[in-house]
This record gives C-alpha cells, sequence and structure tokens, in this order.
C-alpha cells in the first residue's frame, strides 16, 4: 500500500519559475530577430525552385534552407538594429526585441553579421559558392540597398528593395545545378513583381503609422487612391510575368492553368479594392497575395512532377 501511494508534484522555486521563463524569452526574441514568418514563404520559393531544378536530396534541400534562413534571418535582425528608432513609434513594432530593450542593439547587430557569415560559410562548404554568394547578395541588398538607402527615401522603396526578396529562387536553383538559366530568373521576377502589391496593401493599412514615423511608404506620399492604382497596375504586370515560364517552354499546361485562374483572381482582388478603397478589401488582398504565392509555386513542382 505505501509503495502505491502517489507523491504529489515538486513545484519549482519561483527563482527556477522565473529563470525558464528568462531563457525562454531570450531565445524567442533572437528567433523574432530572424523575421521568421516573412521567411517562411521565401523559403518556400528555394524548397520549389529546388524541386522544378532537379531532383535534390533531402540533405541538400535542408541546408539550401538553413543556410538561406541564416542569411535571411541575420539580414532580418540587422534590420532590427537600424529601425529600432522607428519601430518604437510604432504601436505595432514597439514590442519588438531591441526597441522594447530585451535585446541590445549592439547585440542584434552583431547577431545579424554573424548570422550572415555563417550562411556563407556554409553553403560555401555544403552546397556551393554560387549559391552562398547569391544568398550573401540578398543580406547585402536588404541590409545597404532597402533598409539603409531606400527605405526612409522614397516610395519606391519596396519596388527596388524588393529585388533582395526575390533572391531565394536563385539561390534554391543554383543549390541544386551550380548555375544559372532562363527559368530562375523568371522565378525571381515573378517574386520581384509580386512583392509591390503584397506590401502595398499591407501599407494601406499601416498607412497612419508610416506617417508618423516619417517613412515615405506610397499611400504616404502618393495618397491611397494612387497606391491602389499601382497595386492594380502591378497585378496586372504579375498576371504578364507568369506566363513567361509556359511560354518559354519550361513548364506546362498544369502550371498555365493554375497561373490564369490565380492571377485572375489577384487582379480580381485588386479591382476590388480599386473600386470599394476601405481596409477590410485591403487585408484580403494582402492575405490572398500570401496564398497566391505559395499556390503558384507549388503548382510549378506539381507541374514538373506529373
Amino acid at each position: 500500500m505505501e509503495a502505491s501511494r502517489v507523491s504529489p508534484p515538486v513545484a519549482l522555486p519561483p527563482a527556477s519559475r522565473s529563470e525558464s521563463t528568462g531563457v525562454r524569452q531570450v531565445i524567442a526574441d533572437y528567433v523574432e530577430l530572424t523575421k521568421p514568418k516573412v521567411q517562411s514563404l521565401l523559403l518556400l520559393t528555394t524548397v520549389c525552385t529546388m524541386e522544378i531544378a532537379g531532383d535534390p536530396s533531402a540533405g541538400l534541400i535542408a541546408l539550401t534552407v538553413l543556410g538561406g534562413y541564416l542569411s535571411a534571418g541575420g539580414a532580418g535582425a540587422v534590420n532590427h538594429y537600424f529601425d529600432r528608432d522607428i519601430d518604437a513609434m510604432m504601436p505595432r513594432t514597439a514590442d519588438r526585441p531591441v526597441p522594447s530593450g530585451r535585446v541590445s542593439p549592439r547585440a542584434a547587430l552583431i547577431y545579424g553579421i554573424v548570422l550572415a557569415a555563417l550562411s556563407f560559410v556554409l553553403l560555401t562548404s555544403a552546397v556551393n559558392l554560387l549559391a552562398a554568394s547569391l544568398a550573401f547578395s540578398g543580406f547585402l541588398g536588404y541590409v545597404f540597398v532597402y533598409t539603409i538607402w531606400l527605405k526612409r527615401r522614397t516610395p519606391q522603396n519596396i519596388v527596388i528593395g524588393g529585388a533582395a526578396g526575390a533572391i531565394p529562387p536563385l539561390v534554391g536553383w543554383a543549390a541544386v545545378t551550380g548555375g544559372l538559366a532562363g527559368m530562375p530568373i523568371y522565378l525571381f521576377a515573378i517574386v520581384f513583381f509580386w512583392t509591390p502589391p503584397h506590401f502595398w496593401a499591407l501599407s494601406l493599412l499601416m498607412k497612419d503609422e508610416y506617417a508618423r514615423v516619417g517613412v515615405p511608404m506610397l499611400p504616404v506620399v502618393r495618397g491611397e487612391r494612387e497606391t491602389r492604382k499601382q497595386i492594380l497596375l502591378y497585378s496586372i504586370l504579375l498576371y504578364a510575368v507568369t506566363q513567361l515560364p509556359f511560354c518559354a517552354g519550361g513548364l506546362g499546361t498544369v502550371y498555365l492553368v493554375s497561373s490564369l485562374v490565380l492571377g485572375a483572381l489577384f487582379i480580381a482582388g485588386a479591382v476590388v479594392l480599386y473600386r470599394r478603397a476601405d481596409r477590410r478589401s485591403a487585408l484580403r488582398l494582402y492575405l490572398f497575395s500570401l496564398a497566391y504565392l505559395a499556390l503558384l509555386f507549388a503548382a510549378m513542382v506539381v507541374d514538373v512532377k506529373l
């Protein structure tokens, strides 16, 4: 009977619980610095491109994704460092690790640089130099071209700076083939032209915050009507660009049908936003744009593997 008695759970002392919570918070903060939500979709384009390029092993995919995450995560951390002043003034970003004081600016900067260096070493040693160089160019583009040079100077910041976010397909193709060709350039162009309407839909929702901190996003400088017009124009351009892989003979009917349907839906959403000019339509288009890119690249893989 004595042996069958259940011992009461042992409660951790308050100090131990506090230390455990503190460690979890530190880990969470350093993960947040890498902007994992932003990265997830772009890394998906890397994996899909690798499958389009050939038959990569699971190990190669894992190493390429890890290298890409380290590079883009490093860029995100350095972005946190440079944007800490405006992040502190916007309710949406005030609780980020650096402006909240949980991570020092110096630590965020060093962390970002170390991640980028680790990415280059990993990709060079385990994948190839071209993939490593392309990933590093994405890091440099996001930090120096978008964050430091363009973001606070021109409403075209996301158009030009968006090239850095379009690098993952190039990295994925180079990882599998060791080179570049027409197809990865088309995939780069798709992500490049997808970025402005995707981001401008979000910026319509955040217009007041950007205006408060003096960031010249398109709705702040040119107004909401012009932004909606540009979203519609870029949606049409995106539709045209997505036909290039089929027209060049790289992809077939499955992709063609998918790109036509998804493109028509994207343009329809942009038309609705242009006519209604409300926050609900902007949010719907923003959310759809996320699904759009994922489904478009998934359709490419299905087309190639069938």
